[in-house]
């Protein structure tokens, strides 16, 4: 045997061992990928019924996100936002 072909040999269970747990991990996220998708596909399908039963879509969406927002985050941005448009005489 060539020396070259012992280290291989030599190397070959770690290097399987690797190999085995990259694949592992590409295939992982590959699944989560699909999972994203479909979830991201269910998504839009729930916003496209929604808007087939005449709620407004940007609404809903906007409705979400805040929803995800913490109270106090949330009433912080509002107050914000009416300081602004209450400078640009947007409000009465």
């Amino acid at each position: 045997m060539a020396p070259a072909t012992a280290a291989a040999v030599k190397e070959q269970p770690a290097t399987r061992f690797a190999k085995d747990h990259l694949k592992a991990f590409v295939e992982r996220i590959e699944r989560l990928e699909e999972e994203k998708k479909a979830l991201a596909d269910d998504i839009k399908d729930v916003y496209a019924e929604a808007k087939g039963n005449g709620f407004d879509v940007k609404a809903l969406r906007t409705v979400v996100r805040l929803r995800k927002q913490d109270v106090q985050e949330r009433k912080e941005q509002e107050a914000i936002l009416e300081v602004y448009l209450q400078a640009l005489g947007m409000l009465e």
